[in-house]
């Protein structure tokens, strides 16, 4: 039996046009609508906290495709379900995470059919009071972590997974560099090798984030700023064991990597990207091919991929790194546009909403 009772009406921060000439084509608008009567394959979750991702900020400008008008926003949120459409469900009550890949259930090469990612788009998004979602699409949140902790997972703990332990095959005693730390999926991706066992090595365009990501147990790094940044990770690389090379790169930014690292990239070594912040092309030429580098790209990943990275951040007690939390609910998130349109930050940014369970730490 549920603890709550049911809502007639939610609250949810919708996309719609700008009506300025401001810097955004879409504005972030609260609206309230009916909440609906569950299917027998939905739950009704009461939502207390959601994430925030780049992708928001770039709908807000226009830069993302598939963008729904009337959509809410977030692809990121944690809550509690109130409701089922299955008499006695066992997930009555139960705090859980929101998986954001739809259509892509367990196939380990891609998605098995139309593939959407929530927030602002045809599936629709987490920024919201309420929402009635598929019950196979929600997953019970790890309990070493509070909620406003599990909204930092789903878009960035999926895309970590597949990138590093699927696609990397990140294994114990491996050498990882990842590209730009400080973003919510690079410092999960540093936090699952570590976990792993991996040695990780980052790169950085400020000596704070650096030295952030030592302290969570990266060996060392190099502001990608210096040219010679590529000799700097090698120098790393023979500090701590005379003769080693890079198993993996995990990157965001794209561009001439492999003519950077590839020579400290061991025969066969992986290039995995998921991003694409420096530039939108890859140049991969006969010379990798000569050494048998793998160029593989990577975006989000499937519920099962999720499923696993969850129970692998429980079993390891992974506690996701936290640039802001802001509180006041939905009616305060132009906050988080605006903070993570400014760019330094070190860790995700969560919104906590009001009327979410109050919550002792965990940890």
């Amino acid at each position: 039996m549920s603890s709550y009772p049911y809502p007639k009406v939610s609250k949810a921060l919708v996309v719609q046009k700008a009506n300025s000439d401001g810097p955004y084509k879409f504005d972030a608008v609260l609206e309230e609508k009916p909440v609906p009567e569950l299917k027998s394959d939905e739950v009704l979750v009461k939502i207390t906290a959601v994430g925030f991702n780049h992708k928001d900020v770039w709908v807000r400008k226009g830069q993302y495709p598939g963008i729904t008008v009337g959509s809410p926003y977030g692809g990121d949120g944690a809550g509690i379900v109130i409701a089922s459409g299955t008499p006695d469900d066992a997930l009555l009550n139960k705090r859980v995470l929101l998986s954001p890949s739809h259509g892509w259930k367990s196939d380990p090469v891609g998605p098995e059919s139309y593939f959407a990612i929530l927030g602002s788009s045809p599936v629709g998004g987490t920024f919201a009071e309420y929402l009635a979602v598929k019950r196979e699409l929600v997953i019970p949140s790890p309990e070493h972590l509070e909620d406003v902790q599990v909204a930092a997972l789903p878009v960035g703990a999926v895309t970590a997974w597949r990138a590093t332990i699927v696609n990397a095959r990140i294994q114990a005693g491996h050498n990882v560099l990842i590209t730009g730390i400080g973003g919510g999926v690079a410092l999960l991706a540093l936090q699952i090798c570590i976990a792993a066992g991996a040695n990780v090595y980052v790169t950085s365009g400020t000596k704070e984030k650096i030295d952030k990501a030592v302290e969570l147990g990266a060996k060392g790094g190099a502001n990608y700023k210096d040219k010679d940044w590529p000799v700097q990770i090698n120098d790393l690389l023979q500090k701590d064991k005379k003769g080693s090379t890079l198993d993996a790169v995990i990157d965001s930014a794209g561009g001439n990597l492999f003519s950077q690292i590839g020579r400290y990239l061991k025969q066969g070594g992986r290039v995995v990207c998921y991003g694409m912040t420096a530039n939108p092309s890859v140049t991969f030429t006969m010379r990798e091919v000569l050494k048998n580098h793998q160029f593989i790209g990577s975006t989000m990943g499937s519920q099962k991929d999720l499923e696993d990275a969850t129970a692998f951040i429980s079993q390891h007690r992974i506690v996701p790194v936290l640039s802001r939390v802001i509180e006041g609910g939905l009616e305060n998130a132009e906050e988080g546009f605006q903070f993570l349109a400014g760019g330094e930050r070190f860790g995700k940014v969560v919104l906590r909403l009001v009327g979410g369970e109050s919550e002792q730490s965990k940890l």
